[in-house]
């Protein structure tokens, strides 16, 4: 039986794609990323198509490309075309699938729904990922907590970059979420190092 896990994470820039890319390598998975805001000469599905050496990955397209670097609303709103989440929809396939977010849950798709809103339409269950940095305890439990509040389905946490054992320990204990695996800061992250990574995650 495939199994389909949504990657997101405790805000931008800690390492969803980077997690989304070692998870599809370790699980020879399906990655789609529904919705990609800006960077479409580089984007994420591009991104993972460069990271997994695997020949059964198959990307599948984003149900939506905007042109801007911006919150998926507002992209949108100058693009001229409006987010509906009730138009994204899992792609068939018989394969894992890993979907990577956009943002953390309560990013904005419109003016009604968040990131948050699509998670419980496509009633998948959640990785988060998380990183350490001053505050990030505060916005991993933040995270947690809103998942649980509605009764999401958390498949576990994943800790990515330069190891702090004192805040995921914290985090671990409080949440009393699994923590499926910490990912050490990559200097290049290429092929090679997607591919090792994935010793460091059980799942």
């Amino acid at each position: 039986m495939s199994n389909t896990y949504f990657v997101t994470g405790i805000g931008t820039g800690i390492g969803k794609t980077t997690v989304s890319a070692v998870l599809t390598e370790k699980l020879n998975a399906d990655y789609w990323k529904p919705i990609q805001s800006g960077d479409l000469d580089i984007s994420d599905s591009l991104l993972i198509k460069n990271l997994v050496s695997n020949t059964k990955t198959v990307i599948h397209p984003e149900r939506y490309r905007l042109s801007q670097p911006l919150s998926p609303h507002l992209s949108a709103r100058i693009d001229g075309i409006e987010i509906s989440t009730a138009d994204i929809q899992i792609p068939q396939t018989d394969n894992d699938l890993i979907i990577e977010g956009a943002g953390g849950l309560m990013v904005p798709l419109n003016t009604e729904e968040l990131v948050l809103d699509l998670i419980k339409n496509l009633k998948v269950r959640i990785i988060v990922v998380s990183q350490n940095y001053l505050g990030s305890i505060n916005h991993t439990l933040l995270t947690l907590e809103v998942l649980k509040a509605n009764q999401i389905e958390i498949e576990g946490l994943i800790f990515n970059g330069a190891s702090n054992p004192e805040t995921e320990h914290y985090i671990e204990s409080f949440s009393k979420i699994k923590v499926l695996g910490r990912i050490p800061h990559m200097s290049v992250i290429d092929k090679e190092s997607v591919r090792e990574a994935g010793r460091h995650i059980t799942l």
